[in-house]
């Protein structure tokens, strides 16, 4: 179901979600090491980290075809962070998983970027990939992304869980578990 599936880029009405370019890196860098962005991670990330989970999202588009695709506008090119789908973590209590995800530079945030390019990510998973399914989680106090969740149509299961990598006493731990359905995508999107 999900083998090699081709893309080029998807276009939304603003946005470009696209495979990596190597200007993307230091960017990307600069965001994981904000202190703002990172808030609700449990550190900000060494250049070094931050360029290996770029090689890796590009690496996984090269092998699938999707993933956290590079996002830019489409106006000047300017890359503004990633958003996409991947395989959840094995060890997530939901797991096995598609999971949709988001992380843009500060400077794009409050602009519906994010619920942009999630509801195209959404519509690529549920159109090319035919999934039944495809979750989201965050920590209980990431209400921003909580917002951009809802505003897609996903669900909060009321399944919240402790993240398994991180200790169940860290002000991070505790997370909430969304979902939205191919069903519930289509009678929203009306098809």
């Amino acid at each position: 179901m999900r083998e090699n599936q081709i893309i080029n880029t998807i276009e939304t009405e603003r946005l470009y979600l696209r495979q990596w370019q190597g200007s993307d890196f230091s960017i990307f860098a600069e965001m994981n090491a904000d202190l703002e962005v990172m808030k609700y991670f449990p550190k900000p990330l060494l250049p070094k980290v931050s360029d290996a989970i770029a090689n890796k999202c590009s690496q996984l588009i090269k092998d699938n075809g999707w993933g956290f695709w590079a996002v830019s506008l489409k106006e000047t090119d300017t890359f503004i962070g990633m958003v996409g789908l991947n395989e959840a973590h094995t060890d997530m209590p939901f797991a096995p998983a598609v999971e949709i995800a988001w992380r843009l530079h500060k400077d794009y945030w409050g602009q519906g970027y994010a619920t942009e390019a999630a509801r195209a990510s959404l519509h690529y998973a549920f159109t090319k990939l035919a999934l039944e399914d495809v979750v989201s989680f965050t920590t209980v106090i990431n209400k921003r992304s909580q917002l951009i969740m809802q505003r897609i149509g996903m669900i909060n299961l009321q399944e919240n869980f402790y993240h398994p990598m991180l200790e169940a006493d860290h002000r991070l731990a505790k997370h909430v578990l969304y979902k939205i359905t191919r069903q519930q995508w289509q009678d929203i999107n009306g098809g």
